[in-house]
């Protein structure tokens, strides 16, 4: 049976009022909105109000879905709960206590060098331009060379348009991300000359192209960008022919480029004595962040990032931890 996609509950009202305010805020909520849709339909079959029987078995109807999802859609009831109280002062709020707890998998992202680029923009032959995709040699490689200098997500890479690149200020537009903030990446000269001989390539091809035109754009299918699956195929075939691959033998993710963009970002900060904390923020901006602790995960303690940070302290306060040694002796 087909979801209703309004509100029929008790809660209905309730509901309705809270996602026009976090709209009104400027999230999209879907997913959220989705979530208390999914709250809404089993309020309605159980005909109650959300007391902490409804909502434990709300809780226990969400058998197909992974432990993090579930402690999300969780969080999000709690939410409205929080929302709703300042109405009704005595409604139902689930104890942040009680929640499972999260699975942190963690996944050791790939660290690309400069030596693996060169290998992958080595190989670009091997995903060769056809009739059908004229320009896809060219797209994969300018793809690689922005998404390891800039950082940007894979997302906003196949969003840009033609006019989100500026020549004269050698800079690209990232609009509307993630977190609904757009932000303005210079570039280093030799990625804008990249982005430039790529656009003179693109208009040779399609002289009638306008601004609005998807940069890597595909006239595959009556035109439009590339696909994530057929973009993600491009680079793959690109991480086989440099014998590119994790310890464990699997391929690196496209998103191990935003961390090889952060993690490499601190190693040149490192090496150049650079005080790496005054350029945190700096670099949650270039990344398209809300908050510095979003940056925070994508630097994860790795070699040789933890031998230059422990060489930077071992500079700056050894001295005190050998005093402190010789005191305690």
């Amino acid at each position: 049976m087909k979801r209703s996609n309004t509100f029929r509950s008790v809660l209905a009202t309730e509901l309705s009022k809270y996602i026009s305010l976090k709209r009104a805020l400027g999230r999209r909520f879907d997913a959220d909105r989705r979530t208390l849709l999914h709250l809404d339909e089993f309020l309605c079959d159980a005909s109650d109000d959300l007391t902490p029987d409804s909502f434990k078995k709300w809780c226990a109807s969400m058998t197909s879905v992974c432990s993090n999802t579930k402690l999300a859609r969780i969080g999000t009831v709690r939410n409205f709960c929080l929302y709703r109280q300042r109405s009704v002062p005595d409604c139902f709020i689930p104890d942040r206590l009680l929640f499972p707890a999260p699975t942190r998998p963690m996944i050791q992202p790939y660290i690309f060098s400069e030596a693996d680029v060169a290998r992958l923009l080595d190989h670009t032959a091997l995903v060769p331009n056809s009739v059908r995709s004229p320009l896809r040699e060219d797209a994969t490689r300018l793809a690689i060379i922005l998404l390891y200098s800039t950082g940007i997500r894979r997302g906003e890479l196949l969003r840009l348009m033609r006019r989100d690149y500026n020549s004269r200020d050698q800079a690209l537009l990232i609009r509307e991300s993630k977190f609904h903030k757009s932000r303005l990446l210079p570039l280093p000269p030799d990625v804008a000359t990249e982005c430039e001989r790529f656009l003179r390539r693109h208009a040779a091809l399609q002289p009638a192209a306008t601004p609005d035109t998807p940069l890597l754009w595909n006239p595959y299918c009556g035109g439009g960008v590339y696909s994530t699956t057929q973009f993600t195929k491009n680079v793959r075939v690109l991480f086989k022919a440099a014998h590119i691959r994790k310890p464990n033998g699997r391929f690196p993710r496209i998103h191990d480029f935003r961390f090889s963009f952060a993690i490499n970002a601190l190693i040149r900060w490192y090496r150049d004595g650079i005080d790496v904390q005054s350029k945190l923020p700096l670099l949650a901006a270039y990344m398209g962040h809300v908050s510095i602790l979003s940056t925070y995960y994508y630097l994860r303690f790795i070699e040789p990032l933890a031998q230059l940070a422990s060489e930077v302290f071992a500079k700056n306060w050894g001295s005190l931890i050998e005093t402190n040694r010789g005191e305690g002796s």
